[in-house]
């Protein structure tokens, strides 16, 4: 399972028709609409807004007024045939007076959404969780050694020194020995999705 490791945007005309691809980091369906709201806000003049999503188990896509079947499930095979989720896909297209048939839109949606996830970098999505250690300043050499990859998303120097960050299942079984034997503490939080 993967995902993008950023929003990106790309352009490509097929006889006439602006076709410009917009990949979005979702969430949830709030996502989803604000970010649709927005290309139209942005494109307020095109001729259709097709798109497809995916997030989690969610899989859902819209054609906007062209054929039945020949944008939103193109678009939203591209996304599956990359093991992409928590992607929104919208295509936004101007009409540019050169009609494509239904194998010609196909081919046309597909393409965009391939050229823009072609430029775009993907990131492995993994189960994991949200850590927070309590250890001794005696110790912050070792674990500072032991996390040296991992990004520390808070760090705070009182009696003790706490230490927040993400990491999949798969690390932490690396690790957790090593964390175990040197904290004083260590919290961990239910599954969450960890990009790697």
């Amino acid at each position: 399972m993967k995902t993008i490791s950023k929003n990106i945007e790309n352009e490509i005309i097929i006889n006439k028709s602006r076709f410009i691809c917009k990949l979005v980091k979702v969430y949830s369906e709030e996502d989803v609409m604000n970010a649709l709201n927005s290309a139209k806000e942005e494109y307020k003049d095109a001729t259709h807004y097709c798109y497809s999503y995916i997030i989690d188990n969610t899989e859902r896509f819209n054609d906007d007024g062209e054929p039945g079947g020949t944008a939103g499930m193109p678009i939203l095979n591209v996304l599956k045939q990359n093991e992409l989720n928590y992607v929104l896909c919208i295509v936004i297209r101007y009409f540019g007076g050169i009609k494509l048939g239904a194998g010609g839109l196909v081919r046309a949606y597909t393409k965009s959404t391939s050229e823009c996830l072609n430029n775009s970098t993907l990131k492995e999505l993994k189960i994991g969780f949200s850590i927070k250690i309590l250890f001794d300043y005696d110790k912050v050499k070792l674990i500072d050694y032991t996390l040296n990859n991992i990004d520390i998303k808070d760090k705070t120097f009182e009696d003790k020194i706490t230490y927040t960050f993400d990491i999949s299942n798969e690390n932490y079984d690396k690790i957790k020995e090593i964390l175990s034997s040197n904290c004083n503490e260590i919290s961990i939080s239910d599954n969450i999705l960890i990009e790697e």
